[in-house]
């Protein structure tokens, strides 16, 4: 393991995406964010078959931090039940996961 992870979220629109990822970015929670283009997005909700476009952000953490990322995405997104799952990161370019660690604050 390499102590840092990717999570995946799923929102609305452009601008809400834009504006989770900026204030994570800003309070150091995560070192980067990639948004993707629309995306169609089928799921079952009460009972029903949705279709809807949403954004996909892929955010890189820390572990260490990342239940206070979920925690914080949870209370600024406009979901009720938010996608939000973590990927741990077990490899890669070591330059890339050392840039991670020298955006984020430890915990304290």
């Amino acid at each position: 393991m390499t102590g840092y992870c990717t999570l995946y979220v799923t929102v609305p629109d452009k601008a809400e995406a834009v504006a989770l990822s900026r204030t994570l970015l800003e309070e150091k929670l995560v070192a980067c964010a990639n948004i993707s283009d629309a995306m169609l997005s089928l799921y079952e909700w009460d009972g029903e078959i949705c279709e809807d476009y949403e954004r996909a952000i892929f955010m890189k953490t820390s572990t260490a931090l990342a239940g206070q990322v979920i925690t914080r995405i949870k209370q600024l997104h406009s979901y009720d039940t938010p996608c939000i799952v973590q990927w741990d990161i077990t490899g890669g370019s070591e330059a890339y996961l050392k840039w991670i660690g020298e955006r984020v604050d430890p915990v304290d």
